[in-house]
């Protein structure tokens, strides 16, 4: 009687085990997956937002900020940390909307915003 239920036992064993692999491969496909080293991402942040930044008004206003001052490393901490602030709260948004919504949704949303934005601008050079 024990050789039987020991014969039972051990050919539902394996039976568990592709069942619990098929499941975590089912988990694994449903978890978010990284687009990238951590230094690609970085890079990558780092070009995109250093190009965007050049020229722009904030710049502009730190150059101007920084002629009439008598303390251009005051001004370079001070604009550093409002770029380092206003970065952070750009991540952390980001990352709370991220978990409520799909990628594509946000895709959406960003493209909507950012077509807002520039007939706004456009509307506002055509205007003037």
């Amino acid at each position: 009687m024990n050789t039987k239920s020991n014969k039972g036992m051990t050919s539902i064993k394996p039976v568990e085990k592709e069942l619990s692999e098929e499941l975590l491969e089912d988990e694994k496909q449903q978890l978010p997956q990284q687009k990238g080293s951590f230094s690609t991402v970085l890079t990558s942040t780092f070009v995109t937002i250093f190009l965007a930044e050049m020229g722009d008004k904030t710049q502009l206003a730190t150059l101007l900020i920084a002629a009439e001052s008598q303390s251009p490393w005051v001004v370079f901490a001070g604009a550093a940390v409002a770029l380092i602030a206003t970065s952070l709260l750009g991540v952390l948004i980001g990352y709370w909307l991220a978990k409520r919504l799909s990628p594509k949704v946000l895709d959406i949303a960003v493209a909507i915003l950012l077509l807002v934005i520039s007939g706004l601008l456009l509307g506002d050079v055509i205007g003037s």
